[in-house]
């Protein structure tokens, strides 16, 4: 029997506090080769860049080659991982809170993955596009800069809701891809807050409150990108019901007025 009242809420948190650690533990996990391949790009390998050879030919050049060993190992790892962490998240929010952890994170992991691996690999093609375009036109053309730095924005808000998109509805990947970037243009305003939202989390996690990392950095984001596309989800349920609802009682109008000149055209038929 679960505790009231004090003691029932700090239970209640610390439950909480298992399970986000326990699936972003499994998250880091299963994306490993990405983990070892971000933290070698951002602590090791600077390490052999001189100020002279940046000075020389700029930091892409030097950049270009761990950039695209990364961004084949994303897709293969970090946005499997991602998408059954998605799955997990799809269960809270929707009001599953005690789902098993393990069973629901690996089932989710093995059910996306091809789908995930590919979106992936169209995703990270797109990201690499826009940061290597930014970096070349930061110190060119700072309005071009911008431009790319606010499609690398709008990629991102689309990225959360592409993988909410794959772990909630059953679609193939390129019709996910779609939809979640039309969803993203067609709620801006949410789309933003979501970017928002797991921005902060992310900055708090890397630069302020590092403890968070290994522990509630990754599922956080995923709880918070979900609850925010349920709540699109949900509005977009309600407008295409309502939508529903209209066509019915025309279609029940158009019925009736068609049966009113019948009994107009044939009044014998009426007096029967």
């Amino acid at each position: 029997m679960e505790p009231r009242g004090l003691m029932g809420g700090f239970y209640r948190i610390s439950e909480w506090i298992m399970r986000l650690a326990v699936i972003n533990l499994l998250w880091i996990i299963c994306s490993l080769p990405f983990v070892f391949l971000v933290f070698s790009l951002v602590f090791v390998y600077p390490q052999g860049i001189t100020e002279e050879m940046l000075n020389e030919s700029g930091v892409l050049p030097y950049l270009m080659w761990p950039i695209i060993v990364t961004s084949v190992v994303a897709p293969l790892t970090l946005f499997p991982a991602t998408a059954a962490m998605f799955t997990v998240a799809r269960k809270w929010v929707t009001g599953e809170s005690d789902v098993a952890l393990f069973k629901t994170y690996f089932r989710g992991y093995k059910e996306n993955y091809k789908q995930s691996m590919i979106g992936g690999f169209i995703y990270t093609i797109l990201i690499v596009l826009m940061v290597v375009n930014y970096f070349f036109y930061r110190d060119q053309m700072a309005i071009a800069s911008y431009i790319f730095l606010a499609f690398l924005a709008l990629l991102f808000a689309s990225l959360f809701n592409y993988f909410s998109m794959l772990v909630h509805y059953h679609m193939k990947t390129f019709q996910v891809i779609k939809n979640a970037i039309l969803i993203t243009i067609g709620k801006p305003i949410r789309s933003l807050s979501t970017v928002m939202m797991c921005g902060i989390i992310i900055y708090i996690s890397l630069f302020q409150l590092t403890f968070l990392i290994p522990f509630f950095m990754g599922s956080l984001v995923a709880f918070v990108a979900f609850w925010n596309f349920n709540l699109i989800y949900i509005k977009l349920q309600e407008q295409a019901d309502k939508l529903k609802q209209s066509e019915e009682e025309a279609a029940e109008e158009a019925a009736e007025l068609n049966r009113e000149e019948l009994l107009k055209d044939n009044p014998n038929d009426s007096n029967k």
